[in-house]
């Protein structure tokens, strides 16, 4: 017999875990390298095969009982034959029990009790076949019946149908459990998840998830060492990775953190199954059962409490019932009298919120017997006290951190996305892990991936807290993207020497300009490129992309000097200019150079007709939205000055048509850092519409906006998805011409700005490098809150690091160029440190505040 003394390891394996052969090795070799390397006793609780429950449930309900039993025999019986087990040897007494079901009297009424026999029948069954197939190949396993071991208790105000169908079992064991179950004779055991033993002596069953629920039941009983839930996907992560492949791993959470996730949405762990773990303190682990060597996500006590958003779920199919009536208002026991009804018909509220005369609260079917006879009886009984509106489908979309409440100030952009939705309730919890938008099922498609990445990008969600987040669900499934290393790298003698002659200093190196720019002009369906050099006007680029083909898009008459001063011989077609509230003067000016003019508001046309009259002007409109990466950069909406209304279109036309002013482009830019690449076929599809109701446009201008992947996680931009969306859009509308105009893109990875090290300074904790230039070499970071990698060229490759905020010589609280980088911990006075992607927006913003000089410049080839 096996010594009590040793520990037990739990594992749980999901149904498609035990569908196959070769899962049922890797279920064999993990089971025995536990026991193996941590000298342990190994449990493993298993589910139903794949797709079974389902299929007993609607025997549960029955639905061709005759006919799914017999469908379920054949597929246990060849299930064993693929395993080369005798099924009549293995599953002889088993099969029988299921047929004995099916023709049991009991089936003319489907009491509950017999419900939950049948349901625990697939448990059996698996466990059964895995047990004798682990032991012919080797394996010292033991089966034993969950029932004899897991006792399910009554909970107040449980309705009958929960008291059998969907359980809690008792977690505290008494003094001999430990005792009893460690003299089990096999180092191995092999159980059920999902069943129990009802009080009267029978079978009950924890519903959907209880496998989970089971194994964690198991640990905390027997005081494990561990708990492991091995399932289909690496772990937990910060949203649903099949509908957000940018989705991170959650490396590390405390299981307050993991209850409220699971709770809310992450279908990866049972949220009951948490609760036995953390009351016992046994640690749990999500893994992966084909590749057992990623490390999954870790649940435990001593996990790492970083503030911030962990994770967004989504729950559909929410129920909203809204309770309405002027009686309420400080009316005692009005509240008591409502959810009495609930608990009347067995149901379970999740959110509520309250005004003086109405209440919402939602239902969530995973946790409710939310059928249509259930809720009209629940309005009918409702409505003898108030008015009962029942709004179905909707979503519940759930943030969750800890210190949800220190975070608000951080999820603008969040609340602006809400904002165009109708939102019916919103809801923090009052533990302050979880804020909760419930909206229509509708309108909640696509809009997982474009929270997370504005959680990322808002700094709301910590995902370069190392010891939490993990990889991306992209990098574990089609490995990393592999980014050639900066072009920094390798210059790097070169940019030290630079910065001997002295810093703060710009250097742009032309080759990736060059490189950016053939990768826009690599498709057909793009007719002119211009560069839009508010970016950097700097000659050697401007010059460097007209000789790559590009136009040149300017915002100024400043711009419009500059460029043909420093291009010689440009052709004015190959200009375009796109100003924003500009003076008189400037669009005489510009119409005097010969350039394509883009006007944006109808009041110009009415105030200035001689200026516009008889020309060819480009329309630049506003679509009713923005996008991108930061409010500051949105162009588009109601909140930002830049073009023409869509309900203005037909007033500017007629203005336009009084002074002979013909239309031969339509415009429209709607914010920058856009990642969805589906975005610019979007825009020219509904400019390409209203071109077509013009009937003099040539041209369409779709704008910039290309991200750039300033932050290690940022994912690469799919060009070729961006250009099969141009070629597929231009296929349909190939009259007009298509016209791009990036900036950013083209430059921001080609620039670096070099600093030299003043002070390391040490306050309260906070460590601290100061550069020679802050805030005014480098605008970015403070007025977009933007992320540059920052970097000791002096010291590259030191390992030995620590974090430090890096922090200008301006006389400003924000100036602030990056915050916790982890640099060398030798960093001393006069090392050169590398502030790397600054190609865009970096000198053109650069300012002598506090007197201090603006940076230098140079090119490299």
């Amino acid at each position: 017999m096996v010594a009590q003394a040793q520990r037990w390891v739990v594992l749980k394996f999901g149904g498609t875990s035990v569908s196959r052969r070769n899962r049922w090795d890797t279920i064999g070799r993990i089971a025995a390298k536990r026991m193996a390397e941590e000298n342990a006793r190994v449990l493993v609780v298993v589910s139903a095969l794949s797709g079974v429950t389902n299929e007993l449930l609607a025997i549960g309900n029955g639905d061709d009982i005759a006919g799914r039993v017999a469908a379920l025999v054949d597929r246990h019986r060849s299930f064993c034959v693929e395993l080369d087990l005798d099924p009549d040897a293995v599953l002889g007494e088993r099969l029988a029990a299921l047929q004995a079901l099916a023709g049991d009297p009991r089936t003319a009424t489907r009491p509950l009790d017999w419900q939950a026999e049948v349901l625990a029948q697939g448990e059996l069954l698996s466990s059964t076949i895995g047990a004798a197939y682990l032991r012919t190949q080797g394996h010292d396993f033991g089966w034993c019946d969950a029932r004899d071991w897991l006792e399910a208790v009554a909970l107040p105000n449980q309705s009958e149908w929960a008291a059998r169908l969907a359980v809690n079992c008792r977690r505290d064991a008494d003094a001999g459990f430990g005792g009893r179950f460690a003299a089990q004779p096999t180092a191995m055991l092999l159980s059920q998840g999902f069943i129990a033993r009802h009080a009267d002596g029978g079978t009950a069953v924890l519903g959907r998830g209880g496998s989970d629920t089971s194994a964690a039941c198991f640990g905390a009983l027997l005081g494990a060492a561990r708990v492991e839930i091995w399932t289909d996907v690496p772990g937990m992560f910060s949203a649903n990775p099949r509908e957000v492949p940018d989705a991170r791993l959650l490396a590390r959470l405390d299981y307050a953190e993991a209850q409220e996730i699971a709770t809310t949405g992450a279908k990866v762990l049972h949220p009951r199954s948490i609760g036995p773990c953390r009351e016992a303190r046994v640690p749990m682990a999500i893994l992966d059962t084909e590749r057992p060597d990623l490390p999954g996500t870790r649940i435990d006590a001593s996990a790492e409490t970083v503030p911030g958003v962990k994770a967004i779920s989504r729950r559909d199919g929410i129920v909203l019932v809204s309770m309405e009536s002027i009686g309420m208002w400080q009316q005692v026991g009005f509240l008591a009298d409502i959810f009495e009804r609930f608990r009347r018909h067995g149901l379970s509220v999740d959110l509520i919120g309250s005004s003086e005369t109405n209440v919402t609260i939602s239902l969530d079917p995973s946790e409710n017997l939310v059928t249509g006879n259930v809720l009209e009886a629940l309005a009918a009984d409702l409505a003898e006290v108030c008015r009962v509106k029942v709004i179905v489908p909707c979503s519940a979309i759930t943030l969750v951190g800890r210190g949800m409440r220190s975070l608000l100030h951080r999820l603008s952009d969040i609340w602006a996305t809400f904002g165009q939705e109708r939102v019916h309730l919103i809801s923090q919890s009052s533990n302050d892990l979880n804020l909760t938008f419930v909206i229509d099922e509708a309108d909640a498609a696509g809009l997982l991936p474009q929270l997370h990445a504005e959680l990322i990008r808002s700094g709301a969600m910590p995902v370069r807290a190392a010891g939490v987040f993990g990889p991306s669900w992209r990098e574990l499934e089609v490995g990393r993207a592999q980014r050639r290393a900066s072009w920094w790298v390798g210059r790097r003698g070169q940019l030290l020497a630079r910065a001997a002659e002295g810093t703060p200093r710009y250097v742009y190196d032309l080759e990736t300009v060059r490189e950016h720019a053939r990768v826009l002009t690599g498709t057909d369906a793009i007719d002119r490129c211009y560069f839009a050099i508010k970016a950097n006007p700097h000659p050697a680029i401007l010059r460097t992309l007209v000789t790559e083909g590009f136009g040149l898009e300017c915002v100024s008459l400043g711009e419009i000097e500059h460029v043909f001063a420093n291009v010689p011989g440009l052709s004015p077609q190959r200009v375009l200019f796109t100003p924003s509230f500009a003076p008189r003067h400037e669009y005489e000016a510009a119409f005097g150079h010969g350039v394509t003019v883009t006007v944006d508001n109808v009041e110009a046309l009415q105030r200035w007709p001689e200026v516009f009259r008889g020309r060819t002007v480009w329309l630049r409109l506003d679509l009713g939205r923005g996008e991108g990466h930061h409010a500051k950069v949105k162009t588009g909406g109601v909140a930002a000055k830049f073009g023409l209304p869509l309900a203005r279109v037909d007033a500017f036309l007629d203005a336009a048509r009084a002074i002979d002013l013909r239309i031969g482009g339509l415009h429209a830019h709607l914010g920058s850092g856009i990642d969805d690449a589906r975005h610019w076929h979007d825009v020219y599809a509904q400019l390409a519409c209203l071109a077509d109701r013009i009937g003099t446009v040539e041209s369409i201008d779709i704008g910039g906006g290309l991200p750039v992947p300033y932050t290690p996680e940022s994912p690469l931009f799919d060009v070729a998805l961006w250009r099969s969306g141009l070629e597929a859009i231009k296929a349909d509308y190939p009259r007009y011409r298509l016209v791009v105009e990036p900036g950013r893109y083209l430059v921001a990875e080609a620039g670096v700005l070099l600093l030299s090290v003043t002070q390391v300074v040490d306050k309260d904790g906070v460590r601290r490098i100061g550069a020679d230039a802050g805030m005014n070499a480098l605008m970015r970071p403070s007025v977009y809150d933007a992320y540059h990698g920052i970097h000791n060229l002096s010291r590259l490759g030191d390992e030995d690091t620590l974090e430090y905020d890096v922090v200008g010589p301006i006389c400003e609280s924000g100036d602030v160029l990056g915050f916790g980088r982890p640099l060398p911990a030798a960093t001393a006075e006069g090392d050169v440190l590398l502030v790397a992607d600054t190609g865009a927006y970096g000198m053109v913003m650069a300012n002598t505040y506090n007197l201090r000089a603006l940076p230098a410049e140079d090119v490299i080839e």
